[in-house]
């Protein structure tokens, strides 16, 4: 795989402006506006129905835009030669895992270098070099039916290299994965990263954008709520630290009215957003916990549930 760290252009690998998306009288995204620079992860969160797939798919070229302007890698995608640049360069790994079954992982590899006019020696080469990157390099034979749902994400995510892309596109790469294949994945992802290559990620675990992401925004009804790095939100919606608290009573919630202090009242459950943990947690547990109190460290999630709300979405 190259190696693009040491690029010196300067303009972001996406500019959207403005950007909309609508499907007859519903708007799935609505005038959304952000940047991603070139060689960081850049996370774009948000409930069912917050617009995600509906933005990404206008990046690589899946979908027409309906308003707005949206450059990728320094190229018009609203313009068809320049899309055809774009599609060149980047990587696309889809929820779906869309692989051949009737081809070898090698195979699928090989076939889907040659539509970017890879020459086969060199397909067979980079192909390799991925099943090795991806820890597969010994089931290069192995028909597609016969592999779990966690290697078949790894082969996709290599599929998504094999035209090493100076941008790749990560929708949902871990859904539906248990913990051992999700930490796999992330794990080649921050090998990526490390290599200098913009990965844009949608994902619903908040643990995986924490981690991989240096920015995100977070969506809800196609617009942005929020955007900026993942510990700076955390600090700014959530505070350092939470105090849950189990069937909370009334003077509790008088208490924190008068205190003028952060909480969500989630009727059998109160989440006190906190700085000051060993002070308000001793008060707290002390005078008002009297079926249970847990201090624990506020985290990513923690800032999307206040944001997007708790209910079920469809």
């Amino acid at each position: 795989m190259k190696d693009i760290g040491q690029s010196t252009m300067m303009e972001p690998v996406i500019q959207a402006d403005a950007l909309r998306k609508a499907f007859g009288a519903f708007t799935a995204v609505d005038g959304i506006s952000f940047s991603v620079r070139r060689g960081e992860c850049f996370g774009i969160l948000g409930p069912n129905g917050a617009g995600k797939t509906s933005t990404i798919r206008m990046i690589y070229g899946f979908s027409p835009l309906s308003g707005g302007s949206l450059h990728v890698l320094g190229q018009d995608v609203t313009n068809r030669k320049q899309l055809r640049r774009v599609k060149y360069r980047i990587g696309v790994c889809q929820q779906d895992n869309n692989l051949d079954p009737e081809l070898s992982i090698l195979q699928n590899l090989e076939v889907f270098a040659s539509y970017f006019d890879v020459p086969r020696p060199e397909a067979t080469a980079r192909a390799l070099e991925l099943l090795k990157f991806i820890a597969l390099e010994n089931r290069r034979d192995t028909p597609i039916p016969e592999l779990s749902g966690g290697l078949m994400r790894r082969v996709v995510l290599a599929r998504a290299l094999i035209n090493e892309p100076d941008l790749l596109i990560l929708d949902e790469p871990t859904t539906g994965l248990d913990p051992q294949s999700r930490h796999q994945i992330w794990e080649r992802l921050e090998g990526l990263r490390a290599r200098g290559i913009s990965i844009l990620l949608t994902t619903h675990y908040m643990e995986e954008a924490s981690r991989l992401c240096d920015r995100l925004i977070i969506m809800d009804h196609g617009k942005i709520l929020v955007e900026g790095r993942p510990q700076d939100l955390i600090r700014e919606h959530a505070g350092r630290d939470i105090i849950e608290v189990s069937e909370p009573g009334e003077e509790l919630r008088t208490f924190l009215r008068e205190r003028n202090l952060r909480y969500d009242d989630l009727g059998h459950r109160l989440l006190i957003y906190c700085d000051e943990r060993d002070q308000l947690y001793r008060e707290v547990s002390g005078r008002y916990c009297r079926d249970g109190c847990t201090l624990r460290t506020a985290t990513l999630e923690d800032v999307f549930l206040k944001l997007t709300g708790r209910e079920l979405r469809e």
